[in-house]
């Protein structure tokens, strides 16, 4: 898979499919690989760009000046260098922040709008737990432990009944060959904690729609609509059985919503 460099990073991204392009932001801590339970579904429809944000997987350095802004930055800088003018935009929670950016900052590139399991900010309590992640990492905390810790966060409780799917969660976790360093983990934490565009969100003229699952403790889902609703033109779906990581406890739910989206 292909890498192009932009505002001095190697920018690692994926591209499946064709059609409509797609392209899908990973949150924090997460990369390209976070959406494998949805690519095969969705790049029957469109092609998808599923781009390492700065600071995760194959995008190198990780440990490299990072904020919302250049996230974004580097998303549409990605967007050029393919010869597209627009593209459908699909952000799920930190990725949400760096979409809302560049519907702000570039709204001729985008086409639609996709905010699943997000904000227009990140609340006190989650900058008090991110905080918390950064500094249980930095202290050496067993990385398993580190990782269940933040599974209790991101999955429904229906999701801790299989032990199995725990199981591999976490063995997946831990082997996975392109993991994030502290550092990169902490300047993401700092990009998502300092990022707030509540006073721009009147500006956002694309149809939009706001993705929730209905049992998200991170951005649960009256929150998101409320800090969310000042967007002019926008809808909201309910995901059942499904918390923070909706696309992976319930992606076949997820895809028929996205694609009902892009299909009007």
């Amino acid at each position: 898979m292909p890498n192009v460099t932009v505002n001095g990073v190697d920018l690692y991204y994926e591209c499946h499919g064709k059609g409509k392009p797609l392209m899908m932001i990973a949150g924090l801590a997460s990369d390209s690989q976070s959406w494998l339970p949805i690519v095969e579904d969705l790049s029957r429809h469109h092609l998808l760009i599923l781009p390492d944000n700065r600071g995760v997987g194959r995008t190198k350095p990780q440990d490299v000046e990072t904020s919302i802004h250049h996230m974004a930055d580097d998303c549409i800088t990605l967007i050029k260098h393919l010869g597209l003018s627009s593209v459908h935009l699909l952000g799920h929670s930190m990725g949400g922040f760096v979409a809302l950016d560049c519907a702000i900052r570039y709204p001729e590139c985008v086409s639609t709008l996709m905010l699943a399991a997000t904000s227009a900010f990140n609340p006190e309590r989650n900058k008090a737990l991110f905080y918390d992640w950064v500094l249980h990492l930095m202290a050496g905390m067993n990385l398993e432990l580190w990782f269940r810790n933040i599974f209790y966060w991101i999955f429904s409780r229906r999701f801790f009944e299989n032990k199995a799917s725990l199981d591999a969660a976490i063995r997946f976790a831990l082997e996975y060959p392109y993991p994030q360093t502290a550092v990169a983990f902490e300047k993401q934490v700092e990009a998502a904690n300092t990022f707030d565009c509540r006073e721009s969100l009147a500006s956002i003229r694309q149809k939009t729609l706001i993705i929730c699952g209905k049992e998200d403790l991170l951005f649960p889902p009256e929150e998101s609509i409320r800090a969310l609703k000042a967007i002019p033109e926008t809808g909201v779906a309910f995901i059942e059985d499904a918390a923070h990581s909706i696309h992976m406890e319930n992606p076949r739910a997820f895809t028929d919503c996205v694609l009902r989206l892009l299909s009007n």
